[in-house]
């Protein structure tokens, strides 16, 4: 060590600096909002959208009138068309399954939605109710609020809470850091490199 830039300087003691991790509990934002049906009933874009009104065919609006049908008709076959209520403006992503007759035993099976895709994001369970054009790409429709996926994902809400109550009392009941202690000797604020 016979450096000069070294010289003068502080020798470096990892331990001196470490500070051990605080308890980290990570909890997910919820899929939906707590009593989905009355925020669909109260909320006023709900309201409008509950109501029957014009919607049309977002996708490829700088293709020619053809190909926005054919591209149409496929995205439908495929399970999914983009919409727009006119009257508010509203667009919509619709994802359902692809090519089913409703006399078919499997038009009421649903298919799933990527909740995980944008995080921090909850909502309410609706259906869409609507028709359109295949030629002109615009008709009528309107959201519904969906009574049986919205139970489905309340008990879900419900049992994740739940879980979260748990962790919570068994973190406190754990004492991080022991209140007892604390009470005794407010000096122990300060314990192992943690700090109330």
């Amino acid at each position: 060590m016979n450096d000069p830039s070294l010289a003068g300087m502080i020798p470096f003691d990892p331990m001196q600096f470490y500070e051990p991790p605080k308890p980290r509990y990570i909890f997910k934002m919820p899929r939906v909002v707590p009593n989905q049906k009355e925020k669909f009933e109260s909320d006023d874009l709900f309201k409008r959208l509950h109501r029957d009104g014009e919607i049309r065919y977002t996708g490829y609006r700088d293709r020619p009138q053809e190909e926005r049908q054919l591209r149409f008709q496929t995205g439908c076959r495929e399970g999914h068309a983009e919409i727009s209520f006119v009257a508010s403006g509203t667009n919509l992503q619709l994802i359902f399954n692809p090519g089913f007759h409703h006399h078919h035993p499997a038009y009421f099976m649903e298919r799933e939605c990527d909740f995980d895709k944008e995080i921090g994001k909850n909502g309410v369970c609706v259906r869409f109710r609507g028709w359109l054009d295949l030629e002109r790409l615009d008709g009528i429709g309107r959201l519904e609020y969906d009574e049986r996926r919205g139970a489905h994902e309340d008990a879900i809400l419900k049992e994740q809470l739940e879980r979260y109550s748990q962790r919570l009392k068994d973190f406190e009941d754990r004492g991080y850091p022991r209140t007892e202690e604390i009470k005794r000797d407010p000096s122990s604020q300060q314990m192992n490199g943690w700090r109330r």
